[in-house]
């Protein structure tokens, strides 16, 4: 097995550490390839962020599947969530704020009167380490890692206690992409709810929408949201009879028109998976291009994201993208879950490993 050195493959700059105190003023990022024929996936220990799946088509022509940005400078400075890790807590987590074991905890507010995805300074919002990058294999792989610590974010009393963290991702199969999260709360109870963020356009990212896609979900049930995209009424209602039913294959823009993700039309809602375990969750397929996707995964919910506010956003090779040009599949722990006893616990003890399994399955 060749061992390639952990140093970037294609292009290294250096940034100011967002943490670390004065023993951390500086951490190299870089960019990293996992190539296997002609199935290549390109990321950054930036946010541990996927930055492009180069996948063919039927006709054998090659297209990147991932929206996204052209430099690890714009990937620094955006907001727009193409393609991290996001953590400790991702989804929204409502007034950002939680109670756990008797106490209350108050976290950043950055999506109204609420956090998401970890609030301002996430897991997407810092250096990775990249502990081990093994290239010109036939399952190349890199595994990252963040020690997330106590106070990180410098506020008081603010639940963000001593985590470390572990991502594995590996070309497993021929046009198989795997992701192995593991979490271990070192010293005090910890929420964690990790997601992978990554915008999908099988017919390849600035080619147009994904509403011809159909898309099919192993989801019987789901989570009513309200105007803040929040489970608060703890429901868990049948998709039978409703527009968010996607238990055989559907067009993505077939009932779009009749849900919103807040306040605009589109879906951004979590589904319950039927069944537990490591099993088939969602597939989705273009017609156009032949390009189909499997996707597997070890957790209880999964997000349906249809880029409903992709507006003008600036893009790979000086396009722009526009609503509905990318979905999201985020395979995750329920939305708020710290705030709703009633939904599965998302609360990590000392001693107690978190993980969260993800494959895609490719095919054309």
């Amino acid at each position: 097995m060749a061992r390639a050195p952990v140093l970037p493959v294609l292009l290294c700059l250096a940034v100011l550490a967002l943490a670390g105190g004065a023993d951390a003023r500086r951490k190299m990022v870089g960019v990293y390839e996992l190539k296997r024929g002609d199935f290549s996936v390109k990321m950054t220990n930036w946010g541990a962020t996927i930055m492009s799946i180069l996948v063919p088509d039927s006709k054998g022509n090659l297209a990147d599947v991932v929206l996204g940005k052209d430099t690890l400078a714009e990937y620094v400075t955006d907001n727009s969530a193409f393609g991290p890790l996001n953590g400790r807590v991702a989804q929204r987590m409502a007034r950002s704020r939680f109670v756990l074991d008797g106490k209350v905890y108050h976290t950043y507010i950055n999506d109204g009167r609420n956090s998401i995805h970890g609030g301002h300074r996430g897991f997407s919002k810092v250096i990775w380490t990249v502990k081990e990058y093994v290239a010109g294999d036939d399952s190349p792989y890199i595994t990252l890692y963040y020690r997330s610590f106590d106070g990180e974010q410098g506020m008081k009393n603010i639940l963000v206690r001593d985590l470390d963290v572990y991502a594995t991702y590996q070309l497993t199969g021929p046009y198989e992409l795997s992701i192995r999260t593991n979490a271990t709360a070192l010293n005090k109870a910890t929420p964690v709810n990790f997601l992978q963020h990554v915008y999908l356009n099988l017919g390849g990212e600035g080619s147009g929408d994904i509403l011809g896609h159909t898309l099919q979900l192993s989801a019987s049930r789901y989570t009513p949201m309200d105007e803040e995209l929040l489970p608060s009424s703890g429901r868990v209602d049948p998709v039978a009879g409703t527009n968010y039913d996607f238990r055989t294959p559907t067009p993505i823009g077939a009932r779009i028109r009749k849900v919103k993700g807040g306040k605009v039309y589109g879906y951004d809602i979590n589904y319950v998976i039927d069944w537990e375990g490591m099993r088939k969750v969602a597939v989705a397929r273009d017609g156009k291009s032949g390009r189909a996707l499997e996707l597997w995964a070890n957790q209880p919910a999964i997000q349906l994201y249809t880029g409903n506010f992709l507006n003008h956003t600036q893009a790979k090779g000086g396009k722009l993208y526009e609503q509905y040009d990318g979905f999201c599949l985020e395979t995750q722990a329920y939305p708020d879950a710290v705030n709703h006893p009633e939904f599965p616990s998302v609360t990590v003890r000392p001693g107690q490993v978190y993980k969260h399994d993800m494959l895609y399955k490719f095919s054309f």
